[in-house]
């Protein structure tokens, strides 16, 4: 028998017997936390006049309770919201207490887990957390995925970070200080920025280290190389004021760029390393790397039920800044074996103490068997892009999928992604009635993809490469039940006719749904799914933003949809563009 279950034994006793909780809890066990299990209180120094927010996160299994033991010995049992896992967590909020000390306690299966000492109105309850290990890794999962929470069909979209986490009830670390800190917090990362943004922002907040590297973009055969890392502890020092988090995150924001992520899977000097498929591994906070350059963070993990698919769930940042939850599956998530990239899933390289006011980061080989953070594989780079999309659809979804239900994922992936990109090229237009007249500049060559200013803001050619290898995906889903009819529910029917029957499903569905996008006059026009996917040929050439919405979306001179254009690239953008059409046919981003 555990000590915490020892604990709970006697604690229930005491409660039978009528005897003092804060007597036994004060005689028998000094209630802090030695397990799986560890309990976060916010804000930092909790004040009477104010809500407190806790959450309970376990490593190991779910939990069931929170539980407030008061200054009157009463147990009061929390409303919670559970999410998870691996890692678990429940999260709850105090309204309001009274000055005074309290526990809160958390359970499984009526069995003691964890316990914190609250004290409200008194000294520091918690101290910075100062190095990154197991409850923090955890602690910061179960935040990201707490951060980006909703139910998994809605359509979740910022306009940038800043209303996440000026959001109390998204942000369990909101003014977590006292210092009023999240209030004009400017924070507007991209693409890149996005995970190094957030594990920043939670470093500052807890107490944390950081690092990152200058990278180059490699080359047409090697990926990026990194120098020496930059570590950062101005956080472990104690609080930290806003302006001393914006200092850190502006120098992280100068040195980070998509090559950052696309560091070889076997390279030391990287930020973050590549790690194993499997659902115990793959917490949310993990970062995705395309080999192309775009980045995704994971934020939650749908079971799958009987009734609905399981769903894995990640947030991205545009440049416009925007940032949009989408679902992983082929058409987002971008995996191919390159030799300018190591690409997949990767997480950010620890740091520990090498004396009492030095850190260091871990190498490769210190990460293989450390029992004290997600373990270095390999994985990924021994897998063909057909295997690394037939694990990940196994593990998001282990019983198999009826096949009209398989499509229908695939389809309203498609249609998400296809709505992403009429609020991108809305915002185009948004720019342009506000500077009527301009002309956006455009880039030469592979700079097109990795630009700054306006062009990096409106233009699309990253998307439209991305929308072109979606459409490839579901027009060839027919293809996939013949080659991984494994990965089916096929009820004893024969492959080569589910095949047929599912190509005519698709005939039917591609015209029952539709999307509206915004023509230069501010009109609505309505295009069904199979104009979006008629249209891909198209989509080599609209990623400008000095052309009309309507050339953006595909529409032919001379029609209805065509006629409300006011708005043309110049013929020498056109000329470069017409040049650089290869590489959106053959879906092959350059190597700058």
């Amino acid at each position: 028998m555990t000590i915490q279950v020892k604990i709970f034994h006697y604690f229930f006793a005491c409660l039978l017997t009528g005897a003092s909780i804060s007597v036994a809890l004060a005689e028998n066990y000094s209630c802090k936390e030695t397990g799986d299990t560890h309990i976060w209180i916010s804000p930092l120094n909790p004040k009477t006049d104010e809500p407190i927010k806790i959450m309970a996160v376990s490593t190991d299994a779910p939990l069931s309770d929170l539980t407030l033991i008061d200054s009157q010995d009463q147990r009061i049992s929390l409303k919670y919201s559970h999410r998870g896992g691996p890692p678990w967590s429940l999260t709850g909020t105090l309204e309001r207490l009274n000055e005074g000390t309290y526990q809160i306690l958390a359970e499984r299966d009526n069995q003691l887990t964890a316990c914190h000492t609250l004290t409200i109105g008194g000294a520091n309850t918690q101290k910075n957390a100062n190095t990154w290990g197991l409850a923090t890794e955890a602690f910061y999962s179960a935040w990201v995925e707490a951060l980006f929470g909703a139910p998994p069909k809605e359509n979740l979209n910022f306009t940038s970070l800043e209303p996440v986490l000026r959001n109390n009830e998204r942000n369990f670390l909101y003014n977590y200080l006292g210092l009023n800190e999240d209030n004009r917090l400017a924070l507007t990362p991209d693409c890149a920025d996005l995970p190094y943004t957030l594990r920043a922002y939670f470093a500052w907040k807890v107490g944390l280290p950081i690092a990152f590297r200058a990278c180059g973009r490699g080359t047409a055969n090697t990926p990026p190389h990194c120098g020496a890392a930059n570590i950062k502890t101005e956080f472990t020092h104690g609080i930290n004021s806003p302006v001393s988090f914006r200092l850190v995150n502006e120098q992280l924001a100068n040195t980070i760029h998509s090559g950052s992520l696309r560091t070889g899977l076997e390279d030391e000097s990287t930020d973050l390393y590549p790690i194993a498929l499997s659902r115990e591994i793959l917490w949310p906070g993990t970062v995705y790397a395309d080999p192309y350059g775009h980045v995704l963070v994971l934020v939650k993990w749908v079971p799958q039920t009987a009734v609905n698919p399981g769903i894995l769930l990640a947030v991205d940042a545009q440049p416009d800044n925007s940032i949009t939850r989408k679902r992983f599956w082929e058409g987002t998530f971008l995996f191919t074996n390159v030799t300018n990239a190591g690409p997949g899933f990767k997480t950010f390289r620890p740091l520990v103490r090498r004396t009492s006011n030095q850190f260091r980061t871990l190498s490769n080989d210190e990460l293989v068997d450390n029992p004290g953070f997600t373990p270095f594989s390999l994985e990924q780079d021994q897998l063909s892009s057909d295997d690394f999309y037939t694990k990940l659809a196994k593990l998001i979804n282990p019983k198999g999928l009826e096949i009209i239900q398989a499509y229908e994922t695939t389809l309203n992936a498609l249609v998400e992604q296809i709505e992403t990109r009429v609020t991108s090229i809305d915002n185009s237009e948004a720019y342009f009635r506000k500077n009527p007249g301009s002309i956006i500049p455009m880039p030469d060559g592979a700079a097109i993809f990795q630009s700054i200013g306006p062009w990096e803001d409106y233009s699309t050619p990253s998307r439209d490469m991305r929308l072109i290898i979606a459409i490839k995906v579901l027009k060839g889903f027919p293809e996939k039940i013949m080659r991984h009819p494994e990965l089916f529910l096929m009820n004893d029917r024969n492959p080569a006719e589910t095949q047929a029957k599912i190509e005519q499903y698709h005939a039917r569905r591609i015209k029952e749904l539709s999307i509206h996008y915004t023509r230069t006059d501010g009109s609505l026009w309505e295009l069904s799914v199979a104009d979006v996917l008629a249209r891909k040929p198209a989509y080599e050439m609209t990623y400008n933003p000095n052309d009309c919405s309507e050339i953006r979306w595909g529409a032919k001179p001379g029609t209805e949809e065509y006629s409300t254009c006011r708005r043309h690239a110049p013929a020498q953008q056109h000329a470069k563009m017409e040049h650089y059409r290869l590489w959106f046919r053959e879906a092959r981003r350059p190597t700058p």
